[in-house]
Order: C-alpha cells, then structure tokens, then sequence
C-alpha cells in the first residue's frame, strides 16, 4: 500500500477538522511580520491542488505587496464599503460602519486569485452544462489555501467589499481573467474564538439540523443514527 491510500490517523483527521473550524475571516488582528517564503509556497502549491472541472486549472496567483498598489486597492474598498453600508437600515447601519471589513494595509501581503474563462482549448470537460464550474472551481482554491493558512498559523481575510471591474483595470488583469478572491494574509496576533461577525451580533451560525433534508427539500431524514448524530453534535457545539 503507498502512502497515498493509507488512512489518515486520527491525529491528522484532528488537524483537518480544527482546521476547517478553527478558519477565520482575519480583518483586524494582523501582525507586520513577513510571511517565509517556503511557508508561502506552500500556501500556494495547496491552492494548485484544488480540483477544478475538466482538469482546466482556471486559477492564477498575483502577490500584491507594493504599497502603492495596495492604497489604489484600499480606494476602491472604501468607496463600494461606503454604497455598501447606505443599503442597510439606520440601526443596521450604525452596526455595519462598526466593523472593520478588511486587512488590505495591515498585512505584509495581499493576494489575487483570479480565474482565466478561457482556460482550456474548446469546450471544457464538465462545463458544458454549468458554464458557471471554472468560477466553482477557483473557489475551492481558496478554500484549499484558507484551510492551509490556518494550519500554518495565517491569518486570511477576504475583501468581497470591491468592485471587480476596477481591481481588473488596477492589476491589469487581460479581459477574460476575472479577480475572483482578493485576500490579505499575514501572522496574526490571535485567531478569534468565533467568527467576528458572529461576535459582533450581525449573524450567528444555522443549525446543521435545520439545513439537512431528505430526498427532497423540506423533506425529514429516514435515517435515523445520522439524525441523531446531528442532534449530538449540535449539542456539543451549543
């Protein structure tokens, strides 16, 4: 047996799932500390080992650290935040503008994956149907690369607070390369209990149990052991 069909120990299940509950949208906890760059590589490398519809490999990685670039980015951000929080009610509001949305001048570095449309040569394996699968697939990218960070110890913060069309004419992205994720990273002075938004009162997390069906929407389970492991565990996540 190669190690690539070994089971994973329990230690590294263990590891695996702190890392996907322990994950954090890191906005304000940022350190200046530079991130090594074989700690980076392999942030990166994790993220090229996502799985993506016919193999296409959408996805491309722009490091942003010059400052300069970075404030043009920040402008941005500030004008759609500003949009933003006029859409929510006075009291929403007040909330909204309490928050601070994102880390693009406080990390060491901010990072672009974008996904190339035209990646791949006339139709796509598994695209055919869902054309939407290339924009998917660079999404598990970024999750690869969250779930990395964290293990590494790094903070990452998702700008989702932008407009696309200019953060493409800002990087200079070619027209069928759309920016798909724009994340700060860097160290972090801590990594909060629970989501900030949920500390903060804006949204709190949904019962898993509400949001299980079976065989058809709104339809009850028919087994009854995952029922009841469902209920456990949203007992012990109480």
């Amino acid at each position: 047996m190669n190690d690539s069909n070994a089971p994973f120990s329990e230690q590294e299940k263990d590891g695996l799932y702190r890392a996907i509950h322990e994950r954090r949208d890191v906005r304000s906890q940022f350190l200046p500390d530079p991130i090594p760059a074989d700690v980076l590589a392999r942030l990166l490398d994790a993220a090229h080992h996502a799985p993506s519809v016919g193999f296409m490999q959408p996805w491309d990685f722009l490091l942003i650290d010059s400052l300069t670039v970075r404030r043009r980015v920040h402008r941005i951000f500030q004008r759609e935040n500003e949009r933003g929080a006029s859409q929510f009610s006075d009291e929403r509001q007040q909330t909204y503008r309490s928050l601070k949305l994102e880390g693009i001048l406080d990390g060491p570095i901010n990072l672009c994956i974008t996904c190339n449309r035209n990646r791949g040569e006339g139709p796509v394996l598994g695209r055919t149907s869902i054309v939407e699968m290339d924009l998917f697939s660079t999404c598990l990218a970024v999750e690869n690369l969250w779930l990395a960070a964290r293990a590494e110890g790094i903070g990452v913060g998702w700008v989702s607070i932008i407009d696309p069309n200019e953060l493409a004419e800002v990087l200079e992205l070619p027209d069928a390369v759309y920016p798909l994720a724009y994340l700060c990273l860097g160290y972090v002075s801590e990594f909060l209990e629970r989501p900030e938004l949920a500390k903060a009162g804006w949204r709190q997390r949904l019962p898993l149990t509400e949001l299980v069906h079976g065989n058809g929407w709104g339809q009850p389970l028919d087994n009854d052991s995952l029922q009841v492991a469902l209920d456990d565990m949203r007992e012990r996540h109480a």
